[in-house]
């Protein structure tokens, strides 16, 4: 059973709302950017897209820190496929309508019949609607934080940030590791493969002081369990993962000479210098040039109707590349909405022509087409696959705009694959879509599921920095939805 929401929570009145919205996009930090003569010298610009850390120092930090999964409990999931909506998808005019409610409630879109008697949804879903015997809909989330920051940290660690409510508090040391660094840490090595990948960027938000979204990376872990980060466009001609394989002046001989050339330098040093081409170097050259790994990674591989099937735009291409990497063995992969300098699906005005038009489509298409190829591939019993946001939409509409503003207090997730029974329809929200009626679930219950179908107790206990016992995460997985 899902947990009740905290006690003490202040429910809005309907008429009300957090306005504010984004005016115009402003780069985030690139952190792809940063490296150091040291690092370049080591593989000879042979560095690890994305990762803040030098891939050796990462596979070194991560082969002494690595402990076993607590209870040894044999997963449902091999890889689990996170795909967050960010910028908070209007609930109302996708997952869960309300056609029977006053218009300034229910909107303009018309609900379609879906392949689940008694399920309806949106009709700029119809792929998803033909599809949904796969999926179980979840309208009853529901949390108190209507800020984009804060709660994102939620949805990506399972706890609840160190400031709570807040736009302006980006990511700290203070902040959980997300779970794909938590998997870093729990998970025993598969290959050269990373634990997690996130793409195609870091989440940040113009409008937000505190840009960055916390959450997304190692957290009081450490950098070395940052994801490896993919920041770029899979649909772009000739698109490449920067470090993963070498540049086409550096043949096989001219890579030998290099590392020979470092032990050299290195041995001068004595016996225990600390950047030795030990056997953490030597893994991490390993994943560097690792053919399983580029390979993973090389979606031009895929074949045209295949791409054409998940859409040729950024969104379909980064879930195509997603079911490569779990394919892989990768076991978290979250393709975060894209960079779209269009306000993402934080709708505050025009929110119905910004669905039908730049949003929905491209969402419909992407799922579906992923759907039917994890299935196709035998892939789907073993890949859990969860579509989520940070929030929904306000149940009234802004008059003056067309638009919905922040709400959390009720909204849809979608959960498939890994033992999710399909064609479920779990909680259920009031009249006008604004509070759980039945079965409330937090973004918690979200993560405590991903643990469980990975095979790890989400009650299990870690300790942070000051060596406190706490629990992995504070949710509980959704059992009802599982077989």
């Amino acid at each position: 059973m899902s947990r009740t929401p905290e006690r003490g929570w202040e429910r809005p009145r309907i008429g009300t709302g957090t306005a504010g919205g984004c005016l115009e996009f402003q780069r985030v930090w690139n952190p792809l950017r940063t490296t150091t003569r040291r690092s370049v010298l080591k593989v000879g610009a042979l560095t690890a897209g994305g990762l803040t850390l030098g891939l050796p120092d990462l596979v070194r930090l991560r082969c002494n820190a690595r402990a076993d999964v607590a209870d040894g409990r044999t997963p449902r999931a091999k890889s689990c496929i996170l795909i967050f909506m960010w910028g908070g998808p209007s609930h109302l005019d996708t997952w869960d309508p309300k056609p029977d409610a006053p218009a300034e409630v229910r909107g303009e879109f018309k609900p379609i019949a879906t392949r689940t008697p008694g399920l309806w949804i949106s009709e700029h879903f119809p792929q998803l609607a033909e599809r949904t015997d796969r999926l179980a809909v979840i309208r009853s989330m529901s949390h108190d934080d209507p800020a984009h920051l804060s709660p994102a940290h939620r949805v990506f660690t399972g706890h609840l940030a160190p400031v709570v409510k807040s736009d302006r508090d980006g990511p700290s040391a203070r902040d959980w590791p997300c779970v794909g660094a938590m998997l870093g840490k729990l998970l025993p090595p598969r290959d050269a493969l990373p634990a997690s990948v996130t793409m195609p960027w870091i989440v940040s938000h113009p409008a937000a002081p505190g840009g960055r979204a916390p959450g997304q990376n190692g957290g009081w872990l450490g950098r070395a369990y940052d994801p490896l980060y993919v920041v770029g466009d899979p649909n772009a001609e000739g698109f490449r993962v920067p470090g993963l394989e070498p540049p086409a002046e550096v043949g096989p001989e001219r890579l030998t000479r290099r590392k020979s050339l470092l032990e050299q330098l290195d041995g001068s040093g004595g016996e225990g210098a600390v950047a030795a081409w030990d056997r953490y170097q030597d893994t991490a050259l390993q994943a560097l040039t690792s053919t399983k790994v580029q390979e993973a990674f090389r979606i031009d591989r895929e074949h045209p109707k295949t791409r054409e099937r998940y859409g040729r735009h950024i969104h379909g291409q980064c879930l195509l590349l997603a079911r490569r990497l779990a394919e892989a063995g990768v076991p978290l992969v979250t393709v975060n909405w894209h960079d779209d300098r269009s306000n993402f699906w934080d709708t505050h005005g025009d929110n119905f022509n910004q669905l039908k038009t730049r949003l929905m489509p491209p969402a419909d298409q992407g799922f579906a087409a992923l759907l039917d190829d994890l299935e196709a591939r035998g892939m789907l019993e073993e890949t859990l696959v969860v579509w989520t946001a940070e929030f929904g939409r306000h149940p009234r509409i802004t008059a003056a705009n067309a638009g919905r503003e922040h709400w959390p207090w009720c909204y849809s997730s979608v959960l498939a694959g890994a033992g999710v029974r399909g064609g479920v329809v779990h909680g259920a929200s009031d009249r006008l879509g604004a509070y759980p009626n039945t079965d409330p679930v937090t973004p918690e219950d979200i993560v405590a599921t991903i643990y469980e179908r990975l095979g790890i107790d989400p009650n299990m206990e870690v300790r942070d920095p000051l060596n406190r016992p706490l629990p992995l995460t504070r949710g509980t997985p959704l059992r009802a939805i599982l077989s």
